[in-house]
C-alpha cells in the first residue's frame, strides 16, 4: 500500500488530478481543489496518500497534511460516505473546521458541502462524534463556557451582516483563532479579512 509520495509535479488535469513523478514512475493522484492549486507543475511535492484498492481499480488520494488524510479516512469509514463526498467535505472545510463542526453539531456548516443534505448531515454528525479526538486538533473554544456554539454563532452573525455562503466558507477556512478566543474576537478577525477582500 502507498502511504506517501515525494517527487515532482509533472502536470495538472482539472479539476482534481495531478501527475506526480517519483523515481521515474508517474502516479495519478486525486486531490482537493485547494491542494490542486498549490501543486504547480515542475515543483517538488510531498503528499500523504490514501491508497484505495478495488477489484476494478486502484486510486490514490493525496493530501498536504497527515490531518487531512486522517480526516479523509475517518469520513470514508462513515456509513454512506464515499471518497467523492469525503473529498467534497475537505474541499469545503479544513480538518480543524470539520472537527469544530462535529464538536458543536453545526448542521448548517455541514450542509454547505455540495451533495450533503440535511438528513445526511444529521447522520454524519452522529457518526463522527468523538472520531476526531485522536487527531488532537485545536478548536474554537469558549462554546462550553458561554453555553453556545461559537462557530455556529459566528456563521449566523456573518449571514446577518449580509455575507454569502461562499464568503463565509472562505473566511472560516482562513481563520486560525487561539484556543481561548471569544466569539467577539473571532468575529472581529473575520470582518477584517472580509472587509479587506471587499475593499
Amino acid at each position: 500500500m502507498i502511504g506517501s509520495l515525494r517527487g515532482t509535479v509533472l502536470e495538472r488535469n482539472a479539476p482534481a488530478h495531478v501527475l506526480v513523478e517519483v523515481s521515474g514512475v508517474g502516479y495519478i493522484v486525486t486531490v482537493t481543489p485547494r491542494v490542486f492549486g498549490e501543486l504547480e507543475p515542475t515543483t517538488a511535492c510531498f503528499l500523504y496518500v490514501h491508497h484505495q484498492v478495488r477489484e476494478d481499480a486502484q486510486t490514490l488520494f493525496g493530501f498536504l497534511s497527515r490531518e487531512e488524510r486522517d480526516s479523509f479516512q475517518i469520513l470514508i469509514a462513515a456509513h454512506g460516505v464515499g471518497p467523492s463526498m469525503a473529498m467534497a467535505v475537505l474541499a469545503t472545510h479544513s480538518p480543524k473546521g470539520l472537527a469544530n463542526i462535529v464538536i458543536t453539531s453545526d448542521l448548517a456548516a455541514l450542509t454547505m458541502v455540495p451533495g450533503v443534505g440535511k438528513k445526511t448531515a444529521e447522520r454524519l454528525l452522529v457518526e463522527l462524534r468523538g472520531k476526531f479526538d485522536m487527531l488532537d486538533l485545536p478548536s474554537i473554544s469558549g462554546a462550553e463556557s458561554h453555553g453556545t456554539s461559537s462557530l455556529g454563532d459566528l456563521r449566523e452573525a456573518l449571514v446577518g451582516l449580509g455575507y454569502d455562503n461562499e464568503e463565509i466558507r472562505s473566511v472560516l477556512s482562513e481563520l486560525n483563532p487561539a484556543t481561548d478566543a471569544t466569539l467577539e474576537k473571532v468575529l472581529r478577525d473575520a470582518l477584517q479579512i472580509l472587509g479587506a477582500r471587499r475593499a
